[in-house]
């Protein structure tokens, strides 16, 4: 079964300098049927202006991965890390017993664009942790590329979780598929761009939880990008 969450249906947070859409419930926007989709809890696809964004505030007990789409991140924490987060490359923070942290645009005139992504952990008080690694392009064109899992296998970042995150970038007419084993569920998410789902249509912002298929189609009705999670 494939349900789709339109982007549209999404919350929606706008402070001047902030836009921010939510799919699952998140800070004021609160909706007891949109609580996450098994371990995944948060996705805020975030568009920050031009030399701004989020001053030093804490978490604890959340993986964290951030998805640049557009522009740069700058990210500081501290357990000393300073570092800056561009497209096509992927990074994962693990808040555990607690950590601050701040995001920002360093930019002055380009805005950043970008998913936040919180995933349950699989146990409370993990000691916190960070790391961040570059997708080159090619490695995600018209196939699937592993970028976040338990076990970091195929050099993807290592999560605290039963969790796998795919990432792709389709050009029209490109296909790629994925199969479930059985009793396994799915995220997915269009970053940009439109497909079809086992012959659903989403565009930019669609969400669709997957239950109960073997295989999942993604086919671009022109270029785009999806991140697709593989879910307990």
């Amino acid at each position: 079964m494939i349900t789709i969450r339109k982007s549209q249906d999404r919350g929606h947070a706008r402070r001047g300098w902030l836009d921010s859409r939510h799919t699952f419930s998140f800070a004021d926007y609160h909706d007891p049927d949109q609580m996450g989709y098994r371990t995944l809890r948060v996705i805020n696809e975030d568009r920050v202006e031009p030399g701004q964004g989020f001053g030093t505030h804490p978490h604890r007990d959340m993986e964290i991965i951030s998805y640049v789409l557009e522009g740069a991140l700058e990210h500081k924490d501290s357990m000393g890390t300073s570092s800056m987060i561009k497209p096509g490359e992927v990074q994962r923070m693990s808040a555990g017993t607690g950590v601050l942290h701040s995001e920002y645009n360093p930019s002055n005139t380009e805005p950043v664009h970008f998913l936040q992504i919180w995933i349950l952990p699989e146990k409370r008080n993990l000691k916190p942790g960070y790391e961040q690694k570059a997708f080159p392009a090619a490695e995600r064109t018209n196939r699937l590329r592993l970028v976040a899992s338990r076990n970091g296998r195929d050099g993807s970042l290592t999560i605290h979780q039963d969790a796998e995150l795919y990432t792709t970038l389709l050009s029209k007419g490109g296909k790629v598929t994925h199969f479930l084993q059985p009793g396994r569920f799915a995220w997915v998410q269009v970053a940009r761009g439109g497909v079809t789902l086992n012959g659903q249509a989403l565009k930019a912002g669609d969400g669709a939880s997957v239950s109960g298929e073997k295989a999942l189609e993604l086919s671009a009705t022109g270029d785009a990008e999806v991140l697709m999670f593989d879910l307990a």
